[in-house]
């Protein structure tokens, strides 16, 4: 297993016999994001509850009918009240409308108990006027942060976590921060969950480096949740909308923490692209590999590969299997993963994917598949270009914004490519986001 660098990479295949150099590219992708429910928006006042006496009835109104206290003011879970098979038939709804101009839909796939499924929970902290240590989400389009204990959507051990630091930051003292005057330390904390491994990653993330006491402080977190598998310390000091800094230390255990995902088992840390919803996450991938109907003959490429997952499971049945990326930290863990799984026949290279196959093409190298995962925003005209010109039998979309997936297809249908089929998945319950794969094939004549 390898890691192509940059500049300078060499391809060679025994289908041509001729070596193909391709160069780094430094314009970024997107990040390839799924639905966080934390908007950062606006500046915060310092917790003075922007409600008046007008939405005082409103909201005792909406705290009778919901199922949660702070829905409608955290924005996460847009669909919470509606009962589920409404929220699936919604979906299916809006799928079908966006999609059938260009291929037959198939039904939602649901889930059988669609609470508690983020296994990646993050939590602001702040503090009233009084003082009182609080920790939540930020209501919708603000910064004021709403004291949330539990979310219907986030998995229960984390969100105990949560409540317990908050305990904690009293005992020792702890400031919070303040992003108006810059002043304090503790910012945030986000949890990751292994869903089969069990296994549970805390990141503290704080104004500077130091953490007063910080072997007390983790002492005295570990002894009330001895499940904790590692606690990392991030440092973010920039007044940004971005919850995690770039500069991280491992106070406890290994750093990372690792699950399996269809018989596969991925090292997933701090800033690894993962997806939150596993046991949905599952389903897609599965559906996504059978519809490329691979024999074990094929050359596939993971174009926004991210740790390597799609590919690294397609392995079994493909012959080889090309993955890119452009995160070089996201390349990295996909090398610990094929390595942790002893797959050898799959390829990292980092760089961008788009001109990555513009120059494989160029150099006459071909490809059988194409599975593309791209952010939300879904792939520009020139990355779709890219794909054309490499000429793939099939491609399988995965889509988590089916507007830009109907835009997507609307150009590859126009240029040589037949929608075959498209089955939604319902990887975020109560929200209004809706995931979907669909498979492309090429037209004879093409």
């Amino acid at each position: 297993m390898r890691i192509e660098k940059n500049n300078k990479r060499t391809f060679k295949e025994k289908s041509t016999g001729k070596p193909w150099t391709g160069k780094s590219e430094t314009k970024k992708y997107a990040d390839k994001k799924k639905p966080e429910f934390k908007k950062n928006v606006t500046k915060k006042t310092d917790q003075k509850k922007p409600e008046g006496k007008k939405n005082e009835g409103k909201k005792e109104e909406r705290k009778r009918k919901s199922l949660c206290p702070v829905h409608g003011r955290c924005g996460g879970c847009q669909l919470l009240d509606i009962p589920y098979k409404d929220q699936l038939k919604q979906k299916q709804t809006q799928v079908t409308k966006l999609l059938k101009p260009y291929c037959p839909v198939e039904k939602i796939v649901g889930m059988e108990d669609p609470f508690h499924y983020r296994n990646k929970v993050h939590a602001v902290f702040g503090h009233k006027k009084d003082g009182t240590v609080i920790s939540g989400i930020y209501q919708e389009g603000t910064h004021f942060i709403v004291p949330v204990d539990e979310c219907l959507i986030e998995d229960q051990r984390a969100d105990a976590i949560i409540r317990d630091i908050r305990g904690l930051l009293k005992s020792f003292k702890i400031k919070t921060y303040n992003e108006d005057t810059g002043y304090g330390l503790f910012r945030h904390v986000l949890i990751r969950t292994g869903y089969h491994s069990g296994q549970i990653m805390v990141v503290l993330v704080l104004g500077s480096p130091i953490l007063p006491s910080k072997n007390n402080f983790v002492k005295a977190l570990r002894k009330l949740h001895p499940e904790i598998t590692t606690i990392v310390l991030n440092v973010n000091g920039q007044k940004t909308s971005m919850i995690l800094g770039e500069k991280e230390t491992v106070l406890y255990g290994k750093g990372y923490i690792e699950d399996e995902l269809c018989g596969k088992t991925f090292r997933i840390s701090s800033k690894s692209f993962y997806q939150v919803n596993p046991v949905q996450t599952e389903k897609l991938y599965g559906k996504a590999i059978e519809l490329a109907g691979l024999t074990g003959k094929e050359r596939v490429i993971d174009a926004y590969c991210g740790i390597g997952t799609i590919g690294l499971i397609a392995s079994d049945k493909a012959k080889e299997v090309i993955s890119v990326e452009l995160n070089p930290d996201a390349v990295r863990d996909a090398i610990v993963n094929a390595k942790r799984n002893g797959i050898k026949n799959v390829r990292f290279y980092h760089n961008d994917a788009g001109i990555f196959m513009r120059q494989m093409a160029e150099a006459g190298e071909h490809a059988d598949v194409v599975f593309m995962d791209p952010p939300r925003s879904g792939s520009d005209e020139k990355f779709l270009s890219s794909v054309l010109t490499l000429k793939p039998e099939k491609i399988v979309y995965v889509s988590c914004e089916p507007t830009t997936l109907a835009r997507d297809l609307k150009y590859l249908t126009k240029h040589g490519y037949k929608a075959v089929r498209a089955v939604p998945f319902d990887m975020f319950p109560a929200t209004e986001h809706v995931e979907t794969v669909c498979l492309l094939s090429r037209k004879a004549s093409v």
